[in-house]
């Protein structure tokens, strides 16, 4: 005899609308308070929901946290923009593509990326462990960048493949876009343009710019 399981959309539904609507209780309540200011009793009473539900659906607030931070960490454009990278010929539309999909993950994510972690920055080590593996794979995807430039023989004769990576992670990296938008007012189309010339001018032979 075979015994089937037996899964109600109803209850699926439901429960997914409870995680969305901790999360986005959540979310206004980091932004308004910052992170150490929010208990998880007030993120339940925000949400409509008991305390044991955050935690049955959700977890503690370091969970809360990392599920917030998780679409940026897996925003289609990062793939996006790595697999028009590898099949690019043109050195100086590589750095363009990188500023345009770095631009877009982070204007994307930019109240959490600005307006909380940059601002109030959460010190729980459980947040930490999952920002480190952040700026890892940002680091990682630069380096597939930078592989490319070098398959391509594009970078000036003094920049090696190493440094290459430095430059990349220095022009394109989140300090820069919460440096030009977060801190000096600049826009997203101002400071795009500017990093990828300025990377450009940084890392590439003239040849190649």
């Amino acid at each position: 005899m075979t015994t089937r399981k037996y899964h109600s959309t109803q209850r699926l539904n439901s429960a997914a609308a409870t995680r969305e609507a901790i999360l986005s209780s959540a979310h206004a309540l980091f932004l308004e308070r910052g992170y150490a200011g929010v208990t998880v009793g007030e993120i339940a009473e925000a949400g409509k929901v008991a305390v044991p539900t955050v935690y049955s659906s959700v977890g503690n607030k370091p969970s809360i946290l990392t599920a917030l931070l998780e679409p940026a960490l897996r925003d289609p454009a990062i793939a996006n923009t790595l697999a028009a990278v590898e099949a690019s010929h043109e050195p100086r539309t590589v750095i363009e593509l990188t500023a345009e999909g770095t631009r877009l993950t982070h204007e994307r994510h930019w109240e959490l990326v600005y307006g909380l972690f940059y601002r109030n920055p959460p010190g729980e080590p459980a947040v930490k462990a999952v920002l480190d593996k952040g700026a890892d794979d940002y680091v990682q995807a630069l380096t597939r960048v930078a592989d490319r430039l070098v398959a391509l023989d594009a970078l000036r004769a003094e920049v090696n493949r190493a440094e290459a990576i430095d430059l990349l992670w220095f022009h394109l990296g989140p300090h820069a876009w919460i440096t030009l938008v977060g801190e000096r007012g600049w826009s997203f189309d101002r400071a795009q343009t500017w990093i990828a010339g300025s990377a450009c001018q940084a890392l590439l032979r003239m040849s190649s710019i």
